[in-house]
């Protein structure tokens, strides 16, 4: 006979959301963390040669973190509506709606900062190349964007 108290767990509506609120945070945050460890070795092994670039490769550096950002505002919305939260089929919206911001997060950090370390790369050579570098960084943030306003559409849902 199984044990009343983890099925009772397995069907409780507010566990899904709780989860819903950990993936949306937890997954965009270990790739933002990753993808600022990357670039941060780079500019690490720019400023050994040229101190005066701390500050370009310091911008270039932190744009993954923004990812880590967008899920914990999910994250924030969701446990907002926890104590509303009485049906499965609400848990499990709630669960789904931080899939978004968590694995395109995660996924848009990682390559973004992949593409942060090539512009401190630019910049180790051409200081005046920063806002084109930046630019590059952007264009790989702007997935992590639209997954955090798809999730923001399907709080609206619920």
């Amino acid at each position: 006979m199984p044990d009343l108290k983890f099925v009772d767990l397995f069907l409780n509506p507010k566990v899904y959301a709780i989860l819903g609120a950990v993936i949306s945070f937890l997954v965009a945050a270990l790739g933002s963390s990753k993808a600022c460890g990357i670039s941060g070795q780079a500019a690490a092994g720019v400023i050994t040669e040229e101190p005066s670039r701390f500050s370009a490769t310091m911008i270039l550096q932190a744009l993954p973190a923004t990812q880590s950002i967008y899920g914990f505002v999910i994250a924030f919305m969701i446990i907002g509506k926890i104590s509303g939260v009485n049906t499965l089929e609400n848990g499990l919206s709630l669960f789904a709606t931080g899939l978004p911001v968590g694995i395109v997060g995660y996924i848009s950090a990682i390559w973004q900062g992949k593409v942060a370390t090539a512009g401190i790369h630019l910049v180790a050579k051409r200081p005046e190349a920063l806002g084109n570098a930046i630019i590059y960084a952007l264009m790989v943030e702007m997935f992590a964007i639209l997954s955090l306003v798809v999730s923001i559409l399907m709080l609206g849902q619920i």
